[in-house]
């Protein structure tokens, strides 16, 4: 029995006056209504209905349970309408998860922007180091970085590509010498993230680091690597968009500029294209539009001269 269908037809016998009207208002046959009625007093162990030849009249019972209908098909009418407003208009808490650098470098101004857009969307943002279980985590969208990425019910929106570049500060490599090629960084100390991304051989193209240098510091968060860095503890591995403000600021600089390592693809990532709201959609197509270019700024940097660890640059950063 839908215990919903029955209430929905006995308010409207009462609002309509009659079963037979109900049953046209309804598009059912006048018994259908009839039994309708009947089944939800049998379920409800009450009578709600007088009924007599001539007229319909509620019961004390009744009065008091069709209040309470009405009052319970609104709340479900009501919830209907949100939910299928949420597929076109933006609204609600869109919960948002990253890896801390990009959500400190990027996304945050990119919300803020967002937000303008879209004031009824309450932005809840997660950084933290490693990639979510979506669905367990509760977070609508993850934006994640990956070589290849791993086969998944997940709907995946490639944004654009990242780079790691080896990066020390003008002190350091005043001190100890600028590495001219990969061999060089053995006798140099290094400063390691520990991100899962960041382990295993450094491919530079045609020569290969089987042996990472020794480590002298390890941290688990890109900014404070780049502190590190900058007091001159040693060089260390940088995602494009963690090293690019350091860099065009002058208080790192980068090494074997000729390199670089670990290209990895950024993705947003969200659980069913099918019913999707209006918060999820436009934050993703928003992403889509302002993050690439934000990407290729850094990328320009890196590829800035001004930017790389030579001689003339160490004289000038003293």
């Amino acid at each position: 029995m839908d215990t919903l269908h029955s209430m929905r037809v006995f308010v409207r016998v009462i609002d309509d006056g009659s079963f037979t009207a109900a049953a046209q208002a309804l598009d059912l046959s006048t018994a259908q209504v009839s039994r309708l009625v009947a089944d939800l007093e049998q379920q409800l162990q009450a009578r709600l209905l007088h009924r007599t030849t001539r007229r319909l009249a509620l019961t004390e019972t009744g009065e008091r349970y069709l209040e309470r209908c009405r009052q319970i098909l609104a709340q479900v009418d009501e919830a209907a309408a949100e939910a299928r407003g949420a597929h076109l208009t933006p609204s609600g808490r869109l919960r948002v998860h990253t890896m801390t650098g990009l959500g400190l470098q990027h996304l945050t101004p990119l919300i803020a922007r967002y937000a303008e857009r879209h004031p009824q969307v309450v932005v809840e943002l997660t950084l933290a180091q490693r990639t979510p279980d979506l669905l367990e985590d509760g977070h609508d969208v993850t934006i994640a970085f990956a070589r290849d990425l791993p086969d998944s019910q997940l709907v995946a929106q490639r944004l654009g590509p990242v780079y790691s570049v080896l990066c020390a500060a003008p002190s350091y490599l005043a001190e100890h010498g600028v590495p001219q090629q990969p061999g060089d960084l053995q006798r140099h100390r290094y400063l390691r993230l520990t991100d899962p991304l960041y382990r295993g051989q450094w491919n530079f193209g045609d020569e290969q680091l089987d042996a990472l240098p020794a480590e002298s510091f390890q941290v688990n968060v890109a900014e404070a690597l780049v502190k590190a860095a900058q007091a001159g503890m040693g060089f260390c591995l940088l995602p494009s968009f963690v090293a690019s403000q350091p860099l065009r600021e002058g208080r790192l600089l980068r090494i074997l500029p000729q390199h670089r390592l670990r290209a990895l693809s950024i993705y947003a990532l969200y659980p069913s294209r099918r019913f999707l709201d209006a918060k999820t959609r436009t934050w993703v197509d928003f992403l889509k539009a302002e993050l690439p270019p934000l990407l290729a700024a850094d990328e320009a940097v890196l590829d800035d001269p001004a930017c790389w660890a030579e001689a003339g640059q160490l004289l000038r950063h003293r």
